[in-house]
């Protein structure tokens, strides 16, 4: 009789063990599958934004006469090249009389997402195998690892400063006039390598820990589990944007975040009033986010 009591016993033991096991990994593809919402809308935000961009096809056309010009010179057709030369200065004519023309003009516009599949513990070890290789001056080996080290959102516009690139054209028209053709080559391949190029960086694992936390706060209520779940996929999502080197202008740090979550799971273990606490840690990583997305000109 005591040996079926305790085979009772383990036996609802495992399957307690197992019920559990079976929840926890419920809760885990739930938070993935917040993280992987999240990520898609904000993916879908960038390519909204890409379209609202308005590239002015006058100066497209400008660059692409621009290149036409210096194909002809190569060709040594001066007649052709300067005639082609005059339309692109007449279509940047058309963009410099509006008052309102920035004063850098997109010529291009594209979304790359480049995500670190691995955990912050992936991303440290690849760091300190990169410092080794670069210590052993194995540059190019620590360049494939370091290549990967990207968890980010890229927001990459291709822009023609009109400051500058109008009076290039001029200048080579002049000195296609005056026969100096060497002179004007030199000057239109410069302002062809003159665009401006302005990366938008968006950290990824700030995204997922922002809709992580949001969606803590909307199942605390109903579901702890669910809720702490998110908020450990939300600090590992701050942990992997930290080591990564993304970096915010915010007065709040990374640190003051992870405290703040881990203050509102001791809640939820507890009396479970965390919607204050949960209030003020979204309003926090909005602005810390906010602080995080750098603009980076090239």
């Amino acid at each position: 009789m005591k040996k079926i009591i305790l085979s009772s016993l383990v036996a609802v033991a495992l399957t307690g063990s197992l019920f559990a096991t079976e929840a926890n990994a419920t809760a885990a593809a739930s938070s993935k599958a917040v993280s992987t919402k999240a990520l898609k809308s904000a993916k879908e935000s960038a390519n909204a934004k890409k379209g609202d961009i308005k590239i002015i096809q006058e100066a497209v056309d400008a660059v692409n006469l621009t290149k036409e010009v210096v194909a002809l010179l190569a060709k040594k057709e001066k007649d052709k090249a300067i005639k082609t030369l005059e339309k692109a200065i007449g279509k940047l004519e058309v963009v410099l009389s509006n008052p309102k023309a920035p004063a850098l003009i997109p010529l291009s516009a594209n979304v790359v997402v480049s995500e670190f599949a691995g955990t912050p513990s992936d991303a440290e070890n690849a760091i300190i195998t990169a410092t080794a290789l670069l210590e052993k001056r194995k540059v190019q080996a620590a360049r494939t690892i370091v290549v990967g080290l990207r968890d980010e959102i890229d927001f990459v516009t291709i822009n023609l400063p009109l400051a500058s690139y109008p009076a290039a054209l001029k200048l080579a028209a002049k000195f296609l006039h005056e026969n100096k053709v060497p002179e004007a080559q030199k000057v239109l391949l410069t302002a062809l390598n003159t665009f401006v190029e302005v990366d938008v960086v968006t950290p990824i694992g700030i995204i997922e820990a922002q809709s992580l936390i949001q969606a803590a706060k909307e199942v605390a209520k109903k579901d702890k589990k669910l809720a702490l779940s998110h908020l450990e996929a939300a600090k590992r999502a701050l942990k992997k944007s930290e080591v990564l080197g993304y970096v915010s202008d915010s007065d709040t740090t990374y640190k003051m975040l992870n405290d703040a979550i881990n203050e509102i799971e001791k809640e939820i273990r507890g009396k479970n009033e965390a919607g204050k606490l949960f209030d003020e840690l979204i309003e926090k990583i909005k602005e810390f986010k906010e602080k995080a997305v750098k603009s980076i000109t090239k």
